[in-house]
């Protein structure tokens, strides 16, 4: 089985993207939720394919670039492209306080979220 990102040359995820590695307009955080609004089309790539079809429920920006086996950055390209087609939205993080008045440390909760995936 072959997927994207992962038995490919190093170089071939910038040609997914036109050689772009961050988005241009949108800044993202590894923990932004992105949710599709719409069905994949026949015609789109198969990265956007993937996106759209994992995003049916709210899923992190972090997860995306996991499950395809990217690097973050070209994940944040791939959702910037859908976003600005109106094809997913996008929900960043709040700032969060804990009970103490204390707010949460969104690297910690990324690395909490990596240890429980990996079990």
């Amino acid at each position: 089985m072959n997927r994207p990102g992962r038995d490919d040359e190093p170089g071939d995820d910038y040609t997914l993207t036109g050689g772009r590695a961050a988005p241009t307009t949108e800044e993202f955080d590894p923990v932004t939720l992105v949710v599709s609004e719409c069905a994949p089309a026949p015609a789109m790539q198969r990265e956007h394919v993937a996106i759209l079809t994992m995003c049916r429920q709210p899923t992190a920006v972090v997860e995306i670039a996991a499950e395809l086996r990217l690097p973050i950055g070209i994940a944040t390209v791939l959702v910037a492209d859908l976003l600005h087609s109106g094809k997913v939205t996008v929900r960043h993080p709040e700032l969060a306080t804990g009970p103490y008045g204390d707010t949460f440390d969104i690297d910690m909760l990324e690395k909490v979220l990596v240890g429980l995936r990996s079990l």
